[in-house]
């Protein structure tokens, strides 16, 4: 297939932004709107073609999500939650318990929240907890080293993992979700996401448990301290403020926004005209949005000098513009190699690596989701998202497979990239805690690597021949 001259500016273009996406010569964002700015500069569309996708409604959806996780963190709802948890009777002082109540935790907060501010909460709660444990234990009772790094690659394996939770859980997620709409003409909801994504989270989070729990033996049977501290911690948080309870009842009613649609749709059919509404009138970004809006509206806890505040004050609103500069860029560049031409060429180039047949689309699905994994080792889950998803739909396209759940498959796996503290901000995180031994990290991340591969091509593959997924 020839290219034409755009196509062959593109290809340049791109190849040069994956490069520098891959060392980080450049930050991210700043790489991806140098991107958008050559294609102008070179002629490969016009500004407004490249700029459009700067506004897409899922940019949007962004911000209403981080205004709201802002919120959570300003009002710690976050630790409120988190010390809930470990203080469940069930908990208690078992190691393993504690390891599967940290992995619930973050992976739940991180379902809403930033998964990188999720590792940097918890990384401070489960340090006072194995402080809490050191200082109690008599001798002969103290947990074995290895716990410890059990416990923090927990944080960061389960902060990644729950973040495909929902769609907003991380943004590369909104990046797949993106280009599946945009070049295969399917927008999938809030529920069908969910389809998929809570028993992957549910079947990753329990193998994860069992995998730490196996490498990190504690070799003692209680954890003495954990329960004193954890009571005294939730002490310290009091009652619930005004600032919490407005925080909450914002964020139920965006959730709420955010599932109802699906759920009439199954009630009363897509052709009912409340379906049709919420379809159009509450898109998930309008939702995001009515829920920020109205962190400035409900009222805040009072200041020292007396004055109550809203919930949420403009200068404390903290909206993570990298994040949104880069979506916007991945998404320009995406939709360009589309419409110049150069991901069918693409597709077409590679389509004899895949075999035909009815196997086609099973072999796609897991290519997707090997490539995704593999590229997330080694550059951001964000640009793995934007590399990956639109080869991958392209390579569908070609060979007559279905692309959506191969673009769903390397989404999900483009988050996982578990062994290197360069591959997520949240191992970073735990890595710096100074009690990770890098070849402890790498070994459990390279056995949930690939057992991550193989459940999520087997969810994905039984998930959408069994359902459609908008």
């Amino acid at each position: 297939m020839d290219l034409t001259p755009e196509a062959q500016r593109l290809a340049v273009i791109v190849g040069v932004v994956v490069v520098l996406w891959f060392t980080e010569s450049l930050p991210l964002a700043v790489t991806a709107l140098l991107g958008a700015v050559a294609c102008v500069v070179c002629g490969v569309a016009s500004a407004k073609e490249v700029f459009r996708p700067f506004a897409d409604p899922l940019i949007f959806l962004f911000i209403g999500s981080f205004l709201l996780a802002e919120a959570i963190r300003l009002h710690r709802l976050d630790r409120r939650l988190a010390f809930a948890v470990l203080a469940w009777p069930w908990v208690g002082e078992r190691p393993v318990r504690i390891l599967a109540a940290v992995a619930v935790v973050s992976m739940v907060i991180s379902a809403f929240i930033s998964n990188t501010v999720t590792a940097a909460m918890m990384l401070a709660i489960v340090s006072g907890i194995l402080a809490a444990v050191e200082e109690a234990a008599g001798e002969g009772r103290r947990p074995a080293s290895g716990f410890a790094t059990g416990l923090f690659l927990c944080i960061a394996f389960a902060a990644s993992i729950g973040g495909l939770a929902t769609p907003i859980g991380t943004p590369t997620n909104l990046i797949g979700l993106g280009f599946i709409r945009d070049q295969l003409g399917i927008a999938v909801s809030f529920p069908g996401w969910c389809a998929v994504s809570l028993p992957t989270v549910a079947i990753l989070g329990a193998i994860l448990v069992a995998v730490l729990a196996r490498l990190f033996p504690a070799g003692v049977e209680r954890l003495d301290g954990v329960t004193a501290f954890v009571r005294a911690e939730r002490r310290q948080l009091g009652v619930w403020t005004t600032g919490q309870k407005s925080t909450a009842v914002a964020f139920a009613i965006t959730v709420t926004l955010w599932v109802a649609p699906g759920f009439v749709l199954v009630a009363v059919g897509p052709d009912h005209p409340l379906s049709q509404w919420l379809r159009n009138r509450l898109p998930e970004g309008v939702a995001a949005l009515i829920g920020g809006i109205l962190l400035f509206l409900l009222p805040g806890d009072r200041r020292a000098d007396g004055r109550r505040l809203r919930a949420v004050i403009w200068s404390e609103a903290r909206i993570d513009w990298d994040i949104v500069l880069l979506y916007g860029g991945g998404l320009a560049l995406g939709e360009l190699c589309f419409s110049t031409g150069l991901a069918a060429a693409a597709g077409q180039g590679i389509t004899t690596w895949i075999p035909t047949g009815p196997w086609a689309g099973t072999v796609l699905v897991a290519v997707a989701a090997v490539v995704a994994v593999v590229t997330s080792e080694f550059t951001s889950n964000v640009a793995s998202a934007t590399m990956v998803v639109p080869i991958v739909i392209a390579l569908g396209q070609a060979t007559g497979a279905e692309p959506a759940a191969a673009a769903l498959a390397a989404t999900f796996a483009a988050s996982l990239g578990f062994m290197m503290p360069v591959s997520t901000p949240c191992n970073a995180i735990v890595y710096g805690s100074g009690r990770i031994p890098l070849r402890a990290m790498m070994a459990a991340g390279a056995i949930l690597d690939v057992i991550g591969t193989v459940v999520i091509t087997a969810i994905v593959l039984a998930v959408t021949s069994l359902w459609s997924l908008p």
